[in-house]
């Protein structure tokens, strides 16, 4: 299906903002003959959880480029596996990269469960082995004001989830993040109730944009980028982007999310980006772009953030009818 590209925006090298505290390779790269495929928005947790650098992750049979892309300049592989929020392994940015080595991405295992016909355990090769991988250059807007555009492989959810036949009583799907004490140090942190989960509308879900990714860059999710399995829905706040699925429930009624729970004045069950609704400790109206040649740039100028991260033209209908500011 063909999705017309979104508006432009001007390219910017700019820094991050952090206004708050709070993989081994995936799967072995898909073989070419059967897509076996693997992997892959605080504080320092202790030494002995820190790793060396981890090997580059392996390159994916990619089948499908271009048909998504921005003309925005793409953010750096450095900064996109190094500047991450994955409360699991720490608070700080720069966590998840130096404490995720230990994680164990392979063999995985996903569970889905709930209003469908089709309902088990299947392994990862199980799920992806149907699709061609394609490669989609998304904006990531993080609700902390800063942004990147990264080049991610997946295949739209809304494929995968067709295989498993939701009933008529399904209308929202709710996902959750695998919970590893021993491998995953920030869970010894009550940040959040763990274990990580999300959820979005079933519409949402199926729409095109929305995908399911097992790679970044050409290659499978690093550990950190949330292997070997992770959510993209490019016109939410980036933490909607949950890491590391280990459950997929079609459910009934709106399903309980990490931060909504947490904080439901600050964190709404949307959070689709939305310039005219702040942060109750900050402004949405603008973003640091981390991205093109600059990476890192302290002194970087901001962007303005688009509505729906500039992907209104293809979801706004979505939301016809409903208060945004209620409905955050």
């Amino acid at each position: 299906m063909l999705i017309r590209r979104p508006p432009d925006i001007p390219p910017s090298e700019i820094t991050p903002e952090s206004v708050y505290q709070r993989r081994r390779e995936l799967l072995k790269g898909l073989a070419v003959a059967v897509p076996a495929l693997l992997a892959g928005c605080g504080r320092g947790q202790d030494a002995g959880a820190t790793t060396a650098p981890a090997a580059m992750p392996p390159e994916l049979p990619v089948a499908r480029r271009g048909e998504y892309t921005l003309p925005d300049a793409q953010t750096s592989w450095q900064d996109a596996t190094h500047y991450n929020n994955y409360y699991e392994f720490g608070t700080d940015k720069d966590d998840p990269a130096k404490h995720s080595g230990r994680f164990e991405s392979q063999p995985w295992t996903v569970e889905v469960a709930g209003q469908a016909e089709v309902t088990g355990r299947f392994t990862l090769e199980d799920i992806l082995k149907p699709h061609a991988l394609e490669e989609r250059v998304y904006r990531m807007r993080c609700v902390e004001a800063w942004s990147m555009v990264i080049p991610w492989v997946g295949i739209p959810l809304g494929a995968v989830l067709k295989r498993f036949k939701p009933t008529s009583d399904a209308k929202y799907v709710a996902f959750t993040t695998v919970e590893r004490p021993a491998q995953m140090p920030g869970l010894s942190y009550p940040v959040l109730d763990w274990p990580y989960r999300e959820g979005l509308r079933l519409d949402e879900a199926m729409h095109p944009l929305t995908l399911l990714a097992v790679g970044l860059y050409g290659r499978a999710l690093p550990n950190q980028n949330g292997a070997p399995l992770r959510l993209v829905v490019p016109w939410k706040y980036g933490f909607k982007g949950i890491k590391s699925i280990v459950r997929i429930e079609f459910a009934t009624h709106q399903p309980k999310t990490a931060w909504n729970q947490s904080a439901p004045n600050e964190y709404g069950f949307y959070s689709n980006v939305n310039p005219d609704v702040n942060h109750p400790r900050w402004s949405q109206a603008t973003e640091r772009r981390i991205a093109g040649s600059g990476g890192f740039n302290l002194l970087g100028n901001r962007i303005a953030t688009l509505p729906f991260n500039g992907y209104a033209e293809q979801v706004a209908a979505l939301y016809a009818g409903m208060d945004l500011r209620r409905n955050f």
